[in-house]
């Protein structure tokens, strides 16, 4: 019985085993069945298709045929990110021998995407992400300008990254860094002269001149971010440029007292978020093309209010403004009139962070104050990652806005669509909601959401907290009651 049993159990792993071959054999055929029609297509559509992967994905396609062999040297956009050769998981922190090793990578993909003499046609725009390591910078700068002098390469998007917190850097280490990235742009003159983008993070040009580093030697620049990045603490930093290409800045965490953009003809997008300054934290003079502007920094005990109306003085053009306080107290003085000018061609208006317990009204001024806004986002701030003993002593006591002020009786007939992130049906969110609907006959469209997942809340959380939004039909049937008030209109939609 036993023999018959095992002889049985072989006879059926015989069969499994037949199968699986036969359906590996099938699998195999169907692959390169696949692959031969892929093998079909035009280079166009190929190289649209590897445009959509990450490098390391696209390099690999060569080994499939040797009909994909060369496509990954005709990319016409190629991406490099040092962070790709990272040991995964990515340790944390990541440490100075990750950063060599990843660099030694980096380099040698680098070399052979700009020094092989496979490339038959050349790169529109290469976008480098890298490691501010001397030994390594040496090989990598002679192969940019090499690819820019032989005209192979057009536009430069770069990257220097660094690993070490905003608060674990001294003085000297960020000037370390400011002048490692001028002796390198000295030294390979034609990196600066073809960037497009440039990201720094963690350099300091107090003893260096910034201006002429980033505005006067990047003479193509389009795109400019600085992470924590200055003249030295507190000091004031002059933007004079009538000739610069930037038309996106975004300035975080930078220690300038006050930044002073004195003439940026072609900016588009300024974003500044977290200042140190005690009032307001840039000016703008010649900023004719400027439409795009976000400020985002949560209130501490360092910080005054400030009017809206004089920082954007000067500034006509504005069609789309984010403010985010992050909820924590409001850095803005009331006001109404003095925003008419500044206001009066505003379409979208992002007012984020307001603390959760916050009445909301306030911000009914600047819907007075801009009659052709067309867009309103209001995101509610409710985190248990913030409150407590996880809050910081340098954040001063919530106070709830007092912005007691005559409200105008104009509507905002262009105001279609209201999008309210945070929602958890209180009283004060509904006055609010009623009152924009008053005030707009043309509303179509009101969006409700819940709150944004928080890895920090959910560390701290040893549950997930009971959701305060909405979800069932019939509660959302009741909201929909409530801001209506019998009316048909507007659509209200409910996105958890």
């Amino acid at each position: 019985m036993v023999e018959g049993a095992q002889a049985s159990s072989l006879d059926f792993s015989m069969e499994a085993n037949n199968g699986n071959n036969s359906s590996q054999i099938q699998s195999q055929s169907q692959q390169l069945e696949d692959e031969d029609r892929l093998s079909t297509l035009t280079d166009d559509i190929l190289l649209s298709i590897l445009g959509r992967l990450s490098l390391s994905m696209a390099a690999r396609t060569c080994v499939l045929s040797t009909r994909w062999r060369h496509l990954p040297w005709l990319l016409p956009e190629v991406s490099i990110d040092v962070k790709e050769f990272i040991s995964d998981p990515c340790p944390d922190p990541i440490k100075s021998n990750d950063m060599e090793k990843a660099m030694m990578s980096f380099t040698k993909v680098t070399r052979s995407f700009l020094a092989d003499r496979q490339r038959e046609s050349t790169i529109s725009s290469l976008h480098l992400k890298l490691y501010l390591i001397n030994n390594f910078l040496c090989e990598v700068g002679p192969l940019i300008s090499d690819a820019v002098d032989s005209r192979f390469l057009k536009d430069l998007d770069l990257s220097i990254l660094d690993e070490t917190d905003t608060m674990d850097c001294t003085e000297e280490y960020m000037l370390q860094r400011a002048q490692e990235i001028d002796a390198f742009f000295s030294a390979y003159p034609s990196v600066p002269h073809c960037l497009t983008k440039l990201f720094l993070h963690n350099a300091g040009f107090d003893k260096l001149d910034m201006h002429h580093v980033v505005f006067d030697c990047c003479k193509q620049l389009k795109h400019l971010i600085l992470l924590h990045c200055d003249t030295g603490a507190n000091s004031i930093f002059k933007i004079d440029a009538p000739d610069s290409n930037i038309c996106v800045l975004y300035i975080y965490k930078c220690r300038f007292e006050r930044l002073e953009v004195i003439c940026l003809p072609k900016l588009e997008k300024f974003v500044c978020n977290t200042w140190v300054s005690e009032y307001a934290p840039v000016t703008f003079g010649f900023v004719p093309s400027l439409g795009d502007i976000e400020l985002s920094c949560c209130s501490s005990c360092d910080q005054r209010e400030f009017k809206l109306s004089e920082l954007l003085h000067g500034v006509t053009g504005i069609h789309t403004l984010t403010l985010d306080f992050q909820g924590e107290n409001l850095w803005l003085q009331p006001e109404i009139e003095e925003l008419f000018t500044a206001f009066n061609k505003l379409r979208k208006l992002s007012i984020r962070g307001i603390f959760v317990e916050f009445d909301i009204l306030w911000t009914m001024a600047f819907l007075v104050a801009a009659p052709s806004i067309e867009i309103l986002h209001i995101e509610v701030w409710e985190h248990s990652c913030d409150v407590g003993e996880a809050r910081l002593d340098s954040y001063l006591d919530r106070r709830t806005p007092q912005w007691e002020m005559r409200l105008h009786s104009s509507e905002n007939r262009l105001l279609k669509d209201l999008e309210f992130a945070g929602f958890k049906s209180l009283e004060q969110q509904f006055t609010f909601i009623r009152s924009v609907l008053e005030r707009s006959p043309s509303l179509q469209k009101i969006v409700l959401r819940g709150d944004e997942q928080c890895k920090y809340c959910d560390a701290l959380e040893e549950s997930p907290r009971p959701s305060k939004f909405p979800k069932k039909k019939d509660e959302q049937e009741i909201v929909a009651k409530q801001i209506r008030y019998g009316t048909f209109l507007p659509e209200i939609i409910f996105k958890e």
